[in-house]
């Protein structure tokens, strides 16, 4: 938990259901702000989780300001706004087949948040995040560097969880990287992986790290699958808040996200995970490295999976 408190900055979360409501829990929780607002069309939920949120600020700490509303003016000159808002995944149900629904709402709420807080970064939540991150980029015309996608954050987590159970190793130790789509053809980095600075391949045998590589693109799905009627929603809360507070709070974090590539990798002119460096000015630089052929070509696989929904948005 960090015991700082920023001054006067604002976090908007747009969307309160289960993801929403998590990344304003963690937002309190780690006092990424002093003003967080939550928003939603129900009358009433927004209000209700904010005022549950709200009562936890005496056990953690929290000095600053939660609200919960149906009314965007209350996001008005926000530093960062967090887009959750969209329908979520069902068992049987690909991200792709958000995509039509989605898009009209995250293009609506786009337009709520841009007129309010023109100077504010966006972090987008809502699936498919790579076609649905570029969809915000279009609608809000924002440079590219204030409109960002949560995926890679999330993805690496898993990844690192899966490897931690693997070894018995504390998680926080193992460094782990997921790059390209936030879908079925998402890369693991495998190479790069390492626990302790050891690195990941001399300490398990190659089918067991493949099988932590198929158990991580797979890993929404296979919450899907137990939950029955909904997703995952407490890790990718905490995920899009880490990004949030790294603008908020201008930490330079290096971390793995949805942004919009103009030749770096190979990559242009979609939205696609690769590892950034996070401070005020939202995306400050994207870190590009050297990859192997078959890295590049499970790349490739990404970069087709994301033009084929950005193709069917429309934009």
């Amino acid at each position: 938990m960090n015991c700082g408190q920023p001054q006067g900055k604002k976090l908007s979360i747009i969307g309160a259901g289960a993801v929403g409501t998590a990344a304003a829990h963690w937002a309190v929780a780690e006092k990424a702000a002093d003003t967080v607002v939550l928003v939603d069309v129900v009358e009433g939920v927004p209000q209700g989780k904010a005022l549950d949120i709200s009562q936890a600020a005496p056990l953690c700490g929290f000095t600053g300001r939660i609200v919960g509303t149906n009314d965007y003016d209350e996001t008005a000159e926000s530093d960062v706004v967090i887009i959750t808002a969209g329908i979520a995944r069902k068992p049987g149900m690909s991200r792709d087949d958000l995509l039509d629904t989605n898009v009209r709402i995250v293009r609506q709420v786009t337009e709520e948040v841009v007129t309010r807080s023109p100077d504010a970064c966006l972090v987008v939540v809502t699936n498919p995040i790579d076609a649905m991150v570029y969809t915000v980029y279009k609608t809000s015309g924002l440079p590219r560097n204030r409109v960002v996608g949560m995926a890679g954050v999330l993805d690496s987590a898993r990844y690192r969880t899966f490897i931690a159970q693997a070894l018995g190793v504390a998680p926080e130790d193992v460094t782990a990287l997921v790059m390209g789509i936030h879908g079925d053809h998402m890369l693991p980095l495998t190479r790069l992986a390492s626990v302790g600075g050891v690195p990941l391949e001399a300490l398990l045998p190659p089918e067991e790290i493949q099988e932590i590589v198929r158990r991580t693109q797979h890993g929404g799905a296979e919450i899907v699958g137990h939950l029955k009627t909904g997703s995952a929603f407490t890790t990718p809360g905490l995920a899009a808040l880490q990004m949030a507070r790294a603008i908020l709070q201008d930490q330079k974090r290096v971390l793995p996200c949805a942004a919009f590539l103009e030749g770096e990798f190979g990559i242009r002119g979609l939205f696609l995970g690769v590892p950034v460096v996070l401070g005020r000015e939202g995306v400050e630089r994207v870190l590009e490295f050297p990859l192997t052929d078959e890295e590049r070509r499970h790349l490739q696989l990404s970069v087709e999976a994301v033009q084929r929904q950005v193709a069917a948005t429309g934009l």
